[in-house]
């Protein structure tokens, strides 16, 4: 089979994201860190990296609109500073060292609480980034951090992700946890000629996940090139970057 054809329709078991959050409900009692506590916090996650302390302080101002919205609307699940820090910000982060976005023009599926969309587009100035998801609630928050951050090189998007890619291209889709590597290949199967590279950030299970997902991602065309591995502080997790070439970026 030739990797231009179309792959069978075949059941697979809902997928268990590695990195997905808790869907109960935000505790609206839970106590709500100070933001001196979520840059403190920020500060020691990023102790040994090359992040400015510009930066730093527009995550600590995002983190604290982030967790008081989601005493509202179930945004996360992670609210805890040092959790917050590492596991939203640094983790999301780190994508801006492996992947080149300079001129760019990025495709956050499934952005939730917008990351790691929110993250990149505070880091990175020259790229430009939709941040799509089909929840609605999700996507107003999202929007609302654009509105308020200033974010004018990124925009919210309310669809599903194949139904904004059948008709725009960009030049990289990056998913975080999003499903299986498997599940996000057949999801864009049909929109697989609409971007140039597939990024999945994963959990330190990846290597078992791509192998499974190898037969698949090789059918449909996408080749991966590279991934970037890395851990999070105070043992707070094993993070993998994969890096797939897709068929639009491809001849």
């Amino acid at each position: 089979m030739s990797s231009n054809e179309e792959v069978p329709e075949q059941p697979e078991p809902a997928a268990q994201p590695e990195l997905a959050e808790s869907e109960l409900p935000a505790d609206p009692q839970a106590p709500l860190p100070e933001r001196s506590e979520l840059r403190a916090a920020l500060g020691e996650a990023f102790a040994h990296e090359a992040a400015s302390a510009e930066l730093l302080e527009r995550f600590a101002d995002h983190a604290r609109h982030l967790l008081e919205t989601n005493r509202s609307v179930n945004l996360t699940a992670i609210c805890q500073p040092g959790e917050v820090a590492a596991k939203h910000y640094l983790d999301c982060w780190h994508l801006t060292r492996a992947v080149p976005l300079f001129g760019r023009r990025v495709f956050d599926m499934g952005t939730g609480a917008g990351f790691p969309g929110i993250v990149l587009a505070m880091a990175e100035h020259e790229a430009q980034f939709v941040l799509c998801d089909s929840t609605k609630k999700k996507v107003d928050f999202v929007e609302s951090c654009i509105q308020r951050f200033e974010l004018r090189h990124a925009k919210a998007v309310w669809s599903r992700a194949e139904d904004w890619l059948a008709k725009e291209r960009v030049d990289i889709v990056v998913a975080r946890a999003v499903s299986s590597v498997r599940e996000n290949v057949r999801v864009l199967r049909k929109v697989r000629h609409s971007f140039k590279d597939l990024v999945l950030m994963k959990g330190p299970s990846w290597s078992r996940e791509s192998r499974a997902a190898e037969r698949e991602a090789e059918r449909l065309g996408f080749r991966l090139e590279a991934v970037h591995e890395y851990k999070l502080p105070a043992e707070q997790g094993a993070r993998a970057i994969l890096v797939y070439r897709a068929p639009g970026g491809q001849g």
